[in-house]
């Protein structure tokens, strides 16, 4: 108890003394400093330069209208990166659980015989056993993954709203054109 009676008016003396010692030493209070700052006008803030308080449309996209096994594929953006669709989407989204266009090429049993790139291994296991260190192999698409264009998108031909100097250091150079996942997530693993 006599700790507290000695404690707050102590503390209550020191904040006192550096207000008033600030405001001597000549030192400007926040309000004083922020005075001259030049304010930043709100179309100045982002990577659109407009207002922001209007809708804008994005710049325009051009996707490649290729068909399935004819559209130049992208290198990866980085190490095991999900692929980006090379061909056209028209007709195949959206995509639900009961109706995917994809598995129709890139399920592992008919990919090769399409001309396509079958699913990696890592589709077909249950993450949610990971944590307890077992692989967990099914027989069919894990339900987790049904949704192909979450993680796969669309190649487009756009201009970055911004540079990108970012530069891919691959381990493996085979690893640009497949991932190499699968492996790595069973090192260690028995």
């Amino acid at each position: 108890m006599l700790t507290k009676k000695i404690f707050l008016p102590t503390l209550a003396i020191f904040t006192l003394a550096g207000i008033f010692f600030n405001c001597q030493s000549g030192e400007k209070t926040t309000e004083e400093a922020t005075k001259n700052t030049p304010v930043i006008d709100e179309k100045q803030l982002g990577l659109r330069k407009d207002d922001l308080t209007k809708p804008t449309a994005p710049p325009p996209v051009s996707y490649t209208k290729a068909p399935p096994g004819q559209a130049k594929r992208f290198e990866r953006s980085y190490q095991n990166a999900p692929p980006l669709i090379p061909h056209s989407v028209d007709g195949l989204l959206p995509i639900t659980k009961n109706n995917n266009a994809c598995l129709g090429c890139h399920n592992p049993q008919v990919a090769k015989s399409m001309g396509a790139t079958p699913l990696p291994p890592t589709h077909f296991i249950d993450f949610g056993k990971l944590p307890e260190g077992k692989i967990v192999k099914l027989n069919k698409l894990d339900p987790a993954r049904w949704n192909c264009v979450q993680c796969h998108v669309p190649q487009a031909n756009a201009k970055p709203l911004v540079p990108n100097t970012f530069k891919p250091d691959y381990r493996d150079p085979e690893a640009v054109k497949r991932s190499k996942l699968y492996k790595e997530l069973l090192e260690g693993v028995k």
